[in-house]
Formats: C-alpha cells, structure tokens, sequence
C-alpha cells in the first residue's frame, strides 16, 4: 500500500489518545425538549475534543458519518490550532491562517484530518459507513488517509455529485462537480451485505387496470447474456410476435413466463403491442443499486441549498449568514437512505449549516423513523445558525409562499419519447401516490425536460417536522492527575465513562452507572466499578479505599465475572483477592491513564 507522508505525520499519529478528555455540558434553554446525552445533539466546540467526549458514550455505535471538511482551496482562511508538542507544530501556529500562499497548507490539512478520522473510526459501528465530500485540492490525499486508518478493501467507492449547473467564466475549467469518499469498517462485500437498502425503484406506482392488489410499477422481462431456454417468441394480445432484444434474453423460461400471465403479472405496452413487461407491487420493490454518478436533478446542487437555507431564514442575507456553499438536505438523503436503518445514528462533525440534522428530521418524518443525529460545529454560528436551523425545521418557521418539491425530471430524447406511455404510466403513478401530500402536482417541459414538481402554498408558517434536541458545550478538561490534589474534581458519571471506555473500550451502556453503589457498568462479562465521589476529603479517607468486604460484595452479587475496581487506595491485596478466588482487579486512581487489557 502507498503511504501518505506530510510533515507532521509523526507527530499527529496517536494524537487522538492524548486529547484530554472533556464532558458534554448540556444548555436545557437551547435545545428542544427534555436535555439528554442519549438522543439527538448539537454540540459546540472543537471537534477534535467533541468527538473524544462522545467516545465514552458512543464508540462503536455510529452508523454513518457524513462531513464536509474544508477543502483547503487557499481561500477558506481556516487555522490548524491543534495543541501538539512539538517545535515545528508551534512554528506551523505562528503561520496561521492557511491561505493560498502557505507552501504547508497541504500537510496542515493532512495533520488536522488524521487525528479527527481516527476518532471518527473509533466511534464508527463495525459495519458503520463514512461519507466525506471533497473538491480537487484534497481528494486525493484524503484518499490515502483514509487507506491508511480503514485499510484499501474498505472502500466503498467515489461518487461525483454535480454541485452546480452554471457555469462559471472565470475558472479555467467550470467546476461542475464533487466528490463524495465512501469508506466502511467492515470489508466491501461485508458492506455491500449489511447495507440498509437498495435506493427506491424509479417512479411511482399506479393502477390503471383496477388490479385488486393495488398500485403497481412495470419492470422489464428481459435479462443480460445468453440462455438458450430463455429465448424464444412471445405473442402480444394482439397478435403481434416478440423475441428478446438483441444480445438479451427473456427474463424466465416460458413455462414461468406462462404462469406470471396466469397470474396477471404481465403488462403489455402500447396499446397491447409492445413487448411484455412485468407488474411489480411495492412489497416485492428490490430496489436499485446506487451509481456512482449523481445528477443535480437527483439531488440538489449548493445553489438550490442556498434558497432554500435564506427560505428558512428569511430576515438574513446570504453574507449575514456566512454561508458559501451549504449541501443540499437531498444530498444528505440520498446517503441516509443507503447508509442507515430507522433507528441509526449519523454524526456531522463539521455540521456548518446544519443540513445533516435537516436530512435526518426529515428523512423520520418520510418513514417514520427514530435516527438520531449528532452535530459538532466550533464556529460562533453553532447556535444562532447551525442550532437555530434545526429549532425552526423541527418546530416551522415563518414562510409565505409556494413551497416546491421536485418529483421526477426526465430528459426528452428520442429514447424517452419511443416509451411516452411508460412515461405517462410514471407520471401518473407518482399523481396518485404523492397527489394528496400538495395542493397541485405541476407537469412543465423545460429547457428538453420533463419536470414534475409538487406546489404546496404556504399564507404563513412552513409546517415543522418534530422532534427534540439537546446542545451542549465542551466542559474543563478532565486531567485525571490532578484528582487527589483536589485542583479538578469531575462529577461521578463523567469520569466514570471516561475509565469504563479506557478499561474496555466500549462506551457505557445506558442506564447502568450508579453513583450511590460505585458501580459504572458491564459489558463482555466484565464489570467495572469507581469508587469516587467528588469531594476532596471523602477520597483521602478509608472509604474511598478497596476494601476485602466491598470485593466480596461484588463478587457474590455478580459471581461469574470479572471485576475491575477504580479507587484512590485499597486496603486488601491482590494476593489476597487472588487466593479468596475472587475475580477481582484494582485499578489505581489518578494513574489510570493506561488501558487494561482484557485477560
């Protein structure tokens, strides 16, 4: 494998394990419901920290990470400020910030990316996919980032997505286009198993022969290759004859094609003409695989994000918002839709306008869904745009006007128009599906396009999508050093989650940790207990000591298992412990800054 060298590498390597840790501090007055670490997040602050203060909670449980770093194109003016000892770091500061004429702006790119990619893997779900938008200036090392952290067999692809339809006169070549990385941790036949679904089939569904079952789409029958009891001449209701297209054969044999007929699963275009297609109701909908091309017309491009973000807030100009270029919420579905189950967790922690949390409200509200989203933003707009966002998309927000959500767009050439009745059929079929859902569906043919769109007035207020949300900040530190000296003093579950992830690598399982009993959790058949509280005094006593009482207690409550015990001090050996047959460990406190292997 061809490795990524910067100048820095060495020294942002493992980083990531000596980010202090920092707990979550929720503000119940900016979020939206009941304030809790366990559902939908904002969180403020560097993202760096943020993510090592999720670790406790939610390593190994993200199951699609979507983020749209800065794309380093000389002209964002972002810092490299990450607290790395070393002389050629603290010389690298003083050059802040990057700008086009910074002959290292590549390696601080590099160096900045690494560590936080390493968290990110680290949060990830064994299975779990992450989604990283780029232009030309970066793809390319990222690529080889992301090679290094998840290994070259899993990645899932590279996806070009069509940013804008302008042109731009004043670039060499007018950039049309984005790329979207696609990684997983699991390999990408794993992947390609476990992902959540194929994306919808094309069009809608619709029943114009009255079918007692329902509404329903045709599919081809017809298949690639050569097979030589799959081709043979089929007869329309009309008397005309049919044989596979060329280079193709029939998608059954004909005593399958006889008893799909029998059934009436057969549908014959034009008229009763046309070669036979097959009727296929939603329940029976494979879907389609995903290509690595993806259109505006599919999925938005940063000048429809842009209205739309000013629709939402409209006492703003575009420069009031310091917005350049915001993905479009359809963007961001079209990932959900491939990468998550219903009760998912995407994270973004480069959230900037908040689309990811956009997408995921919305993408419940489609399916009736439970995703949840986590949010980091360091930026000073967190709250009054990327938070604020969310809050009107949740609840509505003022609006007057025609709300329009495109259906379906479809070139007209030659092709098209030879299947005009299978695209009436289409058109028809998403009338009687979305219909309901707008006040009028719009049918227009534009610049050579078929364009559907669905037009829903609004007199004053867009409707919100529900849901809740917690925003938190970063707290202190928590230097695990300075705790018997009494210059820092967590609360009980902040530390306790801190230990329990360094002990097993796992984050604490909800509902578990009890301060009043010492105990933080179990997870693989081991049990980890803290004895602590936050009082200076309480921890230089006999209390907060490893007792032979406290180890019996434990071990008879939970015979079986192993037991690690976080304390100042004990008051028992493990000799001791070892020839009572009692399963377990102390660990010392504050020098619990090692991870304890598991026997």
């Amino acid at each position: 494998m061809t490795e990524l060298m910067f100048k820095g590498k060495e020294f942002v390597w493992n980083h990531h394990l000596a980010v202090p840790a920092r707990p979550l501090v929720p503000h119940p007055e900016k979020g939206i419901g009941e304030a809790r670490l366990d559902g939908n997040l904002i969180v403020q602050g560097d993202n760096l920290h943020a993510l090592k203060a999720l670790l406790p909670m939610y390593a190994g449980k993200v199951d699609c990470v979507f983020i749209d770093p800065p794309y380093n194109t000389g002209e964002e003016g972002w810092s490299y400020n990450d607290n790395v000892n070393g002389p050629m770091i603290r010389e690298w500061l003083d050059a802040n910030p990057v700008g086009i004429d910074d002959g290292l702006r590549h390696d601080k790119w590099c160096a900045m990316m690494w560590p936080r990619v390493r968290l990110l893997y680290e949060l990830m779900a064994d299975d779990g996919s992450i989604w990283i938008t780029l232009d030309d200036n970066e793809v390319h090392r990222a690529r080889l980032i992301l090679d290094e952290i998840f290994g070259e067999d899993c990645a899932i692809g590279q996806i070009v997505w069509q940013k804008r339809t302008s042109r731009e006169n004043r670039a060499v070549l007018s950039p049309s286009f984005d790329h979207v990385l696609v990684y997983s941790k699991a390999l990408r036949d794993t992947w390609k198993l476990r992902r959540n679904r194929l994306l919808p089939t094309d069009g809608g569904y619709a029943n114009p022969d009255d079918d007692p079952r329902g509404p329903w789409a045709s599919i081809p029958f017809s298949a690639q290759g050569y097979r030589e009891k799959q081709v043979y001449v089929i007869t329309t209701p009309t008397g005309v004859q049919h044989r596979p297209p060329k280079g193709r054969c029939w998608g059954a044999t004909e005593p399958e094609f006889d008893r799909l007929r029998e059934l009436d699963l057969v549908y014959w275009p034009k008229g009763g003409n046309g070669k036979p297609r097959i009727k296929q109701f939603p329940d029976e909908a494979k879907g389609l695989v995903p290509m690595t091309l993806w259109p505006a017309a599919e999925v938005g491009s940063t000048e429809e994000s842009k209205k739309q973000l000013l629709s939402i807030f409209k006492e703003y100009e575009a420069q009031d918002l310091q917005i350049h270029a915001p993905k479009p919420v359809d963007l961001v579905r079209r990932v959900i839709e491939i990468a998550t189950r219903r009760d998912s967790i995407v994270m973004d922690s480069f959230a900037g306008t908040g689309t990811t949390a956009h997408a995921v409200v919305e993408a419940n509200k489609f399916d009736g869904g439970d995703r949840r989203f986590i949010l980091v933003e360091m930026e000073d707009y967190a709250d009054r745009l990327t938070a604020e966002r969310v809050r009107r998309v949740i609840k509505g927000y003022d609006f007057t006007g025609t709300q329009k959500t495109e259906l379906l767009r479809e070139r007209l050439n030659w092709r098209a128009l030879e299947k005009a009745d299978a695209l009436v059929h289409e058109v028809q079929g998403i009338e009687n599906l979305h219909g309901h859902e707008f006040d009028r569906i719009k049918k227009e043919v534009k610049d050579g396009e078929l364009v559907v769109t669905g037009e829903k007035a609004v007199a004053e207020r867009a409707e919100g999508a529900g849901g809740e949300f917690t925003y938190c900040t970063l707290g202190e530190p928590v230097e695990l050093d300075a705790i018997l000296t009494g210059e820092e003093l967590p609360a009980f579950d902040a530390l306790a989650g801190i230990l329990f992830h360094m002990a097993t690598s796992q984050p604490v399982p909800p509902g578990e940790t009890d301060a009043e009993r010492f105990h933080v959790g179990e997870v693989n058949g081991t049990r980890v207990w803290l004895i602590y509280r936050p009082d200076l005094e309480w921890l230089k006593s006999s209390e907060a000591a490893l007792s032979l009482s406290f180890a019996r207690r434990i071990a008879e409550a939970h015979p079986n298992e192993r037991h690690l015990v976080f304390a100042p001090a004990r008051y028992v050996s493990q000799r001791l412990l070892d020839a009572e047959g009692l399963a377990v460990e102390f660990v010392p406190l504050p020098f619990a800054l090692y991870r304890v292997e598991r026997e």
